[in-house]
């Protein structure tokens, strides 16, 4: 075992360069590389601190993403090889596994914290730090670095749906905004981007860090952290198999001044159970923005898996009452895996489906919770074996909102031209015209009843001032272990009824010198 010292020089490693058992020495280690690590791994660098960045999934670029194909990307960069679901199997939840994690295959759609959410925060959580002035920066510097913009393109025929069929409704819908350079509308953003255009952090702030001499070690799962008399001693971590969750035997321990855990919602906090750090509500609020879609046909072809996946929004109906939950609106790309998950059937009638995709455009509806009383989402626990396991109850308020959200897709539909909006229950419910509707009302909704997905998650390590109802304060320190932060999406006491990466990206710049200043 080598002997623990500084860092030399900067470098991406991935599991061929680990051959043997290895400990190391640094200022900060960062667990994760997604949009909250990798923004404070480079914070950290260009400070000048040693800092050592793990993630568990492989390094993956562009010549990967070349291959444009959904059979070796689901399974390298998504979570559990894309099929990570609540426990009760009712809700499938979409979350990057790889170097960049969520930002390399999300749909690159961008929104800063609503000043709405941030005084919900303040009045209802206590969190004081964080308001819409002192986060402005921050977005204007991430903005800047990631060439976060409006999309100046031409919605595709699918997002093209979303925006004449609101617009005949009179409701609000915009052109959403996008971290890319030099977008070529490939529409395979989902698998990462082939031709690098989009700003995801393995292109930059995670370079970034390495210029200046962060270590980035992919292939490495942190198994545990170390705690003793409060204070974390050492990362045990493990490599693996890239691509795989197979260990490949050989050891790497990290010992930090200080650690920054940014694995993720679920992950992050499944980590701190697996670590054995108890203290406020670990893994509870956990927040997933549940999805339902409602699939339109068109007579003419929409290729939905050609063209930029997100361009066009709607937020018309994310106040809905004070007892209801609100939602907004998006589309979801329709490339053929990921409709053959979404679409409902099996056999003739999979296959009836799956010929009319040329023509489906796919209107997803993202119910906003964490909101009313008593909405406290879902929690994260550990298996006996130390997996993973997700509850999420489905509440007769966003049991209630499925039922909303689905007629206001169908009208969208139908309203943009569509012959036939359909939904995705067993067997479907077709609404070719506005009397049909009705039938919405016989149908039942809620877990099993139809698919419900998630690609946004949220929560399970909340900020706050109290110890007993919040994991870390009002500057991400966890509370009882006074060298550790956690800083990535699951520090949001609510969701976000936005995309949440440009918020964890903002927040985390936000918080660099927080962290910066402990060490």
């Amino acid at each position: 075992m080598s002997v623990p010292g500084r860092l030399a020089r900067g470098a991406f490693l991935g599991a061929g360069d680990l051959q043997r058992d290895r400990e190391l020495a640094c200022d900060a280690v960062v667990i994760g590389s997604g949009a909250g690590g990798a923004v404070v791994a480079a914070g950290l660098a260009e400070r000048g601190l040693s800092v050592v960045v793990l993630e568990e999934g492989p390094h993956a670029t562009a010549a990967d993403f070349a291959r444009r194909d959904e059979r070796w990307s689901t399974p390298h960069l998504y979570q559990e090889s894309g099929t990570r679901s609540s426990a009760d199997l009712a809700i499938t939840v979409l979350q990057g596994r790889s170097v960049g994690g969520g930002t390399t295959i999300n749909w690159t759609t961008c929104y800063r914290t609503p000043d709405a959410v941030i005084e919900h925060w303040r009045t209802v959580h206590g969190i004081d730090a964080l308001t819409s002035a002192v986060l402005a920066p921050h977005f204007d510097a991430v903005e800047e670095r990631l060439g976060i913009a409006p999309w100046t393109g031409a919605p595709n025929a699918n997002n093209r749906t979303l925006l004449d069929g609101a617009r005949a409704l009179g409701l609000d819908v915009a052109i959403v905004r996008r971290n890319v350079r030099g977008c070529v509308d490939s529409g395979y953003c989902g698998f990462g981007c082939p031709y690098d255009a989009k700003q995801a952090m393995h292109r930059t702030y995670l370079p970034d860090a390495v210029e200046q001499g962060a270590i980035v070690h992919a292939d490495v799962r942190a198994e545990r952290i170390v705690v003793e008399r409060d204070r974390v001693v050492r990362i045990d971590a493990a490599g693996v198999v890239s691509g795989t969750d197979r260990p490949t035997g050989v050891r790497l321990t990290v010992r930090p001044r200080l650690a920054v855990l940014s694995a993720g919602a679920i992950n992050s906090p499944a980590l701190l159970l697996r670590s054995g750090i108890a203290g406020g509500p670990v893994g509870r609020r956990t927040f997933l923005h549940p999805v339902i879609v409602v699939a339109g046909r068109y007579p003419q072809r929409v290729e939905g898996w050609v063209g930029a996946p997100q361009s066009v929004a709607a937020h018309h109906h994310l106040r809905r009452g004070p007892d209801e939950v609100g939602f907004f609106l998006e589309l979801a790309p329709v490339h053929p895996m990921l409709a053959a998950v979404a679409l409902p059937g099996i056999g003739t009638a999979k296959a009836e489906a799956m010929a009319e995709l040329p023509h489906i455009a796919a209107t997803i509806a993202l119910h906003v919770d964490g909101f009313l009383p008593g909405d406290d989402g879902g929690a994260v626990s550990l298996r006996s074996d130390g997996r993973v396991r997700l509850d999420y109850p489905i509440r007769p308020a966003l049991a209630r909102a499925f039922r909303a959200s689905h007629e206001v897709l169908a009208r969208i539909h139908l309203a943009a031209g569509a012959d036939l909006a359909a939904t995705s229950h067993t067997p479907r419910l077709e609404i070719r015209r506005e009397a049909d509707l009705v039938a919405l009302d016989r149908a039942a909704y809620g877990a099993h009843a139809h698919p419900i997905f998630t690609a946004h998650q949220m929560g399970g390590c909340a900020m706050g001032p109290n110890p007993e109802t919040s994991v870390v304060d009002g500057h991400l320190r966890h509370h009882r272990v006074p060298n550790l932060f956690v800083v990535d999406g699951s520090v949001f006491p609510t969701s976000l009824g936005v995309n949440p990466m440009e918020s964890i990206l903002g927040v985390a710049h936000w918080a660099v010198e927080r962290v910066a200043a402990a060490i």
